[in-house]
């Protein structure tokens, strides 16, 4: 596997494989990696005959009180991970190649109405940081496809938005969601949960599907089971940002004729603030 860190050794490699005419697919993580992460690059693999896939933990969409300094940072695991992948390219930028001229002065990228919702209305500014990381990104390397997972259902909408939006010519795929055995989605924040907390933190997916069993059993009081959803965190000892019931394709309040469906909700215990979601489909 070669590593690089600038952007123009980055692009003299693509030049040189899509001169072969190969297809170029890329991953971008902000590193700590684990299995969903490896589900990522195995779905990459799949899709096209190189995998880059970038490390690089995006200052810009933090806020003020969140954990920038203290996200957890694993070089040279995630060296061996990536190898052990087959990965082709790691591309692992420093700050100065992302914001050359610093983040202040960067040219930003919104998402309007998307950005503001959900996990937006409790960091304001984040998901621009991310729509700005990624799209800067997908310049450099320029891939054919890019995947990302589900796990972060409304970033994964805000990619495919600006993607399509700003007439990148690239087809952004989801993957599902990797599971622990007992359900809890696998994210690099839950190395913040202490023993007793790990042992509740599947609550989150169950919750999650009780309110999807009760939709495609055929209940419309989606106030309701979002609501019961948020108290059964509550009780197991979280303390939800959100437990909501959204159209799948929009993010849009889900209504009477809504049919694709998506569960969302951001719940903290102790340091960690987990995400997770689930799809429901609706019978008309």
């Amino acid at each position: 596997m070669e590593s690089v860190a600038r952007p123009s050794e980055l692009r003299a490699r693509v030049a040189a494989w899509r001169r072969g005419g190969e297809r170029i697919a890329f991953v971008p993580t902000m590193g700590n990696l684990h299995a969903g992460h490896g589900t990522l690059v195995g779905r990459a693999a799949e899709l096209a005959d190189r995998v880059i896939v970038s490390i690089f933990v995006n200052p810009l969409q933090f806020g003020p009180n969140e954990d920038f300094a203290a996200y957890p940072r694993t070089p040279e695991d995630d060296r061996r991970v990536l190898e052990s992948l087959n990965v082709d390219l790691l591309f692992a930028p420093e700050v100065a190649d992302i914001y050359p001229r610093g983040q202040e002065s960067t040219a930003r990228v919104h998402v309007p109405v998307i950005e503001d919702i959900l996990c937006g209305a409790f960091r304001p500014g984040h998901f621009m940081g991310v729509a700005t990381v990624v799209t800067k990104l997908l310049n450099i390397v320029q891939p054919d496809v890019a995947v990302f997972g589900e796990k972060d259902y409304q970033q994964l909408l805000i990619i495919r938005r600006a993607a399509l939006d700003l007439c990148m010519p690239i087809e952004i795929v989801g993957v599902t969601t990797a599971r622990e055995p007992d359900g809890l989605a696998m994210s690099s924040r839950n190395r913040y949960l202490s023993p007793e907390q790990r042992a509740v933190a599947p609550a989150i997916y169950a919750e999650l599907e009780r309110a999807r069993v009760a939709i495609e059993a055929g209940s419309s009081d989606f106030a309701s089971i979002a609501a019961r959803g948020a108290e059964g965190l509550r009780q197991a000892g979280f303390r939800p940002d959100y437990f909501e019931i959204r159209d799948a394709a929009t993010l849009e309040e889900a209504g009477e004729q809504s049919r694709e469906l998506v569960v969302l909700t951001a719940a903290r215990i102790g340091r960690a603030r987990l995400i997770d979601n689930v799809r429901a489909r609706r019978k008309l």
